[in-house]
């Protein structure tokens, strides 16, 4: 019997997934047009920071400690600067660098009050993982770190450069987190035992939940909601703006509705046309 692979409908990643439930116009402008955004100094310092804690644990356990994160601080940014010199144009002086660094040295700081580094030994870390359902919607995205105890049991760790959310908010958090042990789930055939979010802005906080199936089997509906929705917005060309908290910090206002704006045409493109071209970015989930 010759196997083939699956006919993939499109892609989604956690953070594309949220542009959706947060403003379906806005994941329209990022999938569908492909619109530059300038980089965001949150975006960009929660890059460096992930860099830097995935490096850390290049180190030998007793090595890794607060001032070989330090140490490994600035030729981050610099491999950073290198890739894109446009980084060194989202501050209006040196001094308002020097207090974005500050505020990055403040996140490594705090992540060694939340998490000893010396008694972990990741299994995995920034690992990319992709599944396809049944229906061939493919999920993918970039795991920060996973944990495996010797019992086989699954620890999926997630680095979040802001502070933790409020109680009406961790469901939000906690989505992203469920939508990798999904796919984790697919591809390994065993539900991780535990998620956790380690939020380093703020006063540091470590949110923690354990799944079982009937959780990530009603992710696996919620997914496919999303995917019906956008293809229903695919075939209509409609793509609602929604107003909400997180439009202040949107590149896109000019073009909104909401602010007076018009979209432009919608170009003849797919979701899935770029599906295995994804590389993680400033603009994914930090």
């Amino acid at each position: 019997m010759t196997l083939t692979e699956p006919v993939i409908i499109g892609a989604l990643s956690p953070s594309r997934a949220g542009d959706f439930m947060t403003c379906p116009l806005l994941y329209r402008f990022r999938v569908i047009d492909q619109l530059p955004e300038k980089p965001s100094p949150a975006a960009v310092r929660g890059t460096m920071v992930h860099a830097v804690l995935e490096r850390l644990y290049d180190l030998p356990a007793p090595r890794r400690s607060v001032q070989a994160a330090m140490e490994l601080l600035e030729p981050q940014w610099q491999r950073l600067l290198a890739e894109d010199p446009q980084y060194a144009q989202m501050f209006a002086d040196e001094a308002e660098q020097a207090e974005w660094l500050t505020q990055a040295r403040g996140m490594l700081e705090r992540y060694f009050t939340l998490e000893d580094p010396t008694r972990l030994e990741p299994a995995e870390r920034e690992l990319y993982v992709e599944a396809v359902l049944d229906g061939g919607l493919m999920l993918r995205g970039y795991v920060d770190r996973l944990d495996v105890a010797p019992t086989g049991e699954v620890r999926v760790v997630d680095y979040k450069t802001g502070s933790a959310p409020g109680p009406d908010f961790e469901a939000k958090a906690l989505f992203q987190m469920k939508f990798y042990a999904l796919v984790l789930w697919r591809l390994r055939g065993r539900v991780p035992r535990l998620l956790q979010l380690v939020y380093l802005g703020g006063q540091g906080e470590v949110l923690r939940y354990a799944p079982d199936e009937a959780d990530l089997l009603a992710t696996e509906r919620k997914v496919m909601a999303l995917w019906t929705a956008i293809e229903r917005s695919l075939e209509s060309g409609e793509w609602r703006a929604r107003r909400s908290r997180l439009c202040d910090w949107c590149d896109h206002q000019a073009l909104c509705p909401e602010f007076g704006g018009t979209p432009p045409p919608v170009p003849d493109r797919r979701p899935g046309d770029t599906v295995r071209g994804h590389r993680r970015s400033a603009t994914d989930e930090l």
